[in-house]
């Protein structure tokens, strides 16, 4: 029987962009609800703080540096996972960038490769060698982060908007594949959330959140939750869906 209060003991779970924000509610989410958590991220000292913030109150997480659109270190990732912890169970492709804030025939392709590389090749990197060791431990799940752009678009962001779409095809033809390997691979869409990424410019947020429904941005925490229900064995009958955590946004 699953302890409601710790749904994740004994799961190895492994989350990109870890450091901060959406990534960091939830790799502290499942370590406090009793998962093993393999923090994923470009830069160590954030990821450090947050392995020992874990470590502190009685969780057990590991810092794993790694470029997420280099794809040997995503394999090394999941390598140290499964060899650190002796599985790999779950996972969350949430690491992502904004890139440039240009129209598309102003966008350089340094960053529009920037962009694909780390908003959409990652994922496809991180299932890639995801999959296999999950199946390998048993079953478990993905959840791939994208945004509610994956649903619209948006001006003077057209790579990562594209990343967003392609994202949302990438998980449902994976979770087609995986149907009945026990993988189940879901699409997480945060909509405006206060996050070092989205909330950069004061009055850009203040514009952004006129549009939410319920006025405000959305905590990591609460995205948080909406991923780690989808991880979880509540959401055993999920897979290829789209979930939006957007305060109405989309309505």
């Amino acid at each position: 029987m699953i302890d409601p209060l710790h749904p994740f003991a004994g799961k190895v779970a492994l989350v990109t962009g870890a450091g901060t924000g959406i990534g960091r509610a939830t790799a502290e989410q499942l370590a406090r609800e009793g998962g093993t958590v393999i923090l994923v991220g470009r830069r160590s000292a954030p990821l450090e703080e947050v392995a020992a913030g874990i470590t502190a109150t009685g969780g057990t997480a590991h810092a794993f540096p790694a470029d997420v659109s280099d794809p040997a270190q995503v394999a090394n990732a999941v390598t140290f996972a499964v060899e650190r912890c002796g599985a790999l169970h779950l996972a969350v492709n949430n690491a992502g960038v904004s890139g440039g804030h240009a129209r598309l025939v102003d966008l350089s392709v340094d960053d529009y490769r920037q962009v694909m590389g780390v908003n959409l090749d990652a994922v496809f990197f991180g299932m890639k060698y995801q999959i296999p060791a999950i199946i390998a431990a048993g079953g478990g799940a993905i959840v791939n982060v994208s945004s509610v752009d994956a649903d619209r678009g948006h001006v003077d962001y057209a790579a990562y908007t594209a990343t967003k779409h392609a994202v949302r095809g990438v998980t449902r033809a994976a979770a087609l594949e995986n149907a009945t390997t026990g993988v189940r691979i879901n699409e997480l869409q945060p909509g405006v959330i206060a996050t070092p990424l989205s909330q950069t410019d004061p009055e850009a947020t203040a514009r952004a959140e006129a549009k939410v429904p319920m006025r405000r941005s959305g905590r990591p925490a609460e995205t948080a939750e909406a991923i780690c229900f989808l991880l979880s064995e509540r959401a055993s009958y999920i897979t290829g869906t789209h979930f939006s955590v957007d305060g109405g946004f989309l309505a």
